[in-house]
């Protein structure tokens, strides 16, 4: 008699809390659900962004939730570089990532979790492809509630939320970047759309003096910084009063910045 085939594990996307590169820590409890910690701890197999930021992870639920293998058993596979530097659909020319190799784990009958360094993985992180080979091997996807920095930064902004738009990273070119905002605010008070962005927090400085040049006085922008922890900021006003203060948001902060009318 022949066995049944296998069936598919479940490729779960485990969402990170939002102190990644912060000075503090948020307690974990307080930043994700019990739920969502103890499906977590009970997977053994983990597809992620940084090998290293996702032991650090399992280490705290661990601590919450003991692991149902320890640490150093944990099977963890980082996505490739290229996929980091080019994006998971061929965005910048190159050909799509074929993710399917990466659940073989899962087709064995496996369940997998899908991670990213902060937030909910593939939600201006890397890893949709994953979740894309998923549907197409027939392998079910369950996302885990947790935070996700772009949306409680819109909910906090007082901007449009029926409707909106994440558009990544500004170019780093000075001309491109000032092109960019002015394209942006012209399509937020035409449309009423909100506009939302993040940047590498190093370059924080950067994009906020260009956005204090670049937009109009009675654009509103917004600013949400260090969201989940103790020290959070969420800031939303005309241009004209944000150059009455003198404010620079830091360089080791993630922050994401919204426009609109």
């Amino acid at each position: 008699m022949n066995s049944s085939p296998t069936r598919p594990g479940t490729l779960y996307l485990v969402p990170a809390p939002l102190d990644f590169g912060c000075d503090t820590q948020a307690p974990l409890e307080d930043a994700l659900p019990s739920g969502t910690l103890q499906t977590a701890s009970r997977l053994t197999r983990w597809i992620c962004e940084n090998a290293k930021s996702t032991r650090a992870y399992l280490k705290r639920i661990d601590a919450v939730h003991p692991l149902a293998a320890p640490l150093q058993q944990q099977a963890i596979t980082e996505l490739p570089r290229e996929v980091h530097k080019k994006g998971d659909h061929g965005d910048k020319g190159s050909a799509p990532f074929d993710a399917r190799p990466l659940l073989a784990a899962a087709l064995g009958g496996q369940d997998m979790g899908l991670v990213s360094e902060a937030g909910m993985p593939a939600v201006a992180d890397p890893g949709s492809s994953v979740v894309r080979a998923a549907h197409d091997l027939g392998i079910a996807v369950v996302p885990l509630v947790g935070p996700v920095s772009l949306l409680l930064a819109l909910a906090a902004s007082g901007l449009n939320g029926q409707n909106f738009a994440f558009v990544g990273y500004l170019p780093q070119d000075s001309q491109e970047r000032h092109h960019r905002i002015k394209e942006l605010e012209a399509l937020a008070h035409k449309t009423g759309q909100t506009q939302l962005f993040i940047e590498t927090p190093y370059r924080n400085a950067a994009i906020w003096q260009a956005l204090m040049q670049a937009l109009q006085p009675h654009t509103r922008l917004a600013l949400a910084s260090g969201l989940t922890l103790a020290q959070a900021r969420v800031q939303s006003q005309p241009v004209h009063q944000w150059r009455q203060q003198p404010f620079t948001p830091d360089n080791r902060t993630p922050v994401v910045f919204a426009l609109g009318r």
